[in-house]
């Protein structure tokens, strides 16, 4: 939402189909048996302490952001020279894939359709393009209810935002990668 508010709907729209992509990949992954397998399973540590250390870093750079307070992120896009459409999707789908709680979701997910899938063989692939475009409205619906609402989000509003979903993005981060490491 966020990179909505800043740098315009293209840019939301390309990070909610970075997200919308990994949870295709996770969503291909159990098409294809892998997840059945165990591979999600066994790289899990690794992923989760890379997804919390990712997570910690946004939740900084957000604290940073409200520290430097309101200045370059108060201008509108076109004046601050709006980053690219490929690091918008990028970076959100490197925080996705590395989402501990994505990796969850898709194992049980596998558990859940367990039989149902065998039944035909395409039914799998077809869940992967139903968890791709259901992400993509999702992220759709959030870009557009974003960019309505942004005339009534101050830059004073977004900057104690970027406060507590920074502070909460840190802890969170933090929790995640040290549990990694227990």
């Amino acid at each position: 939402m966020k990179r909505t508010l800043a740098d315009g709907k293209a840019h939301g729209m390309a990070s909610g189909l970075g997200a919308a992509s990994a949870d295709a990949v996770y969503g291909f992954m159990v098409a294809a048996g892998f997840a059945a397998t165990g591979i999600l399973v066994s790289y899990a540590e690794p992923m989760e302490l890379f997804g919390g250390l990712l997570i910690a870093i946004l939740g900084a750079l957000s604290v940073r952001t409200f520290l430097r307070g309101v200045g370059e992120d108060s201008k509108p896009a076109d004046a601050r020279g709006a980053r690219g459409l490929i690091p918008a999707f990028v970076t959100t789908f490197a925080l996705t894939i590395s989402n501990p709680m994505t990796i969850l979701a898709f194992v049980a997910l596998v558990a859940g359709i367990g039989a149902s899938a065998t039944a035909s063989s395409g039914a799998a692939y077809v869940l992967v393009l139903g968890v791709f475009v259901g992400s993509a409205l999702w992220w759709l619906f959030l870009v557009t209810a974003a960019s309505k609402a942004s005339a009534r989000i101050t830059p004073c509003a977004t900057r104690w935002l970027d406060l507590i979903s920074g502070l909460v993005l840190l802890i969170w981060g933090g929790w995640i990668a040290w549990g990694a490491l227990s």
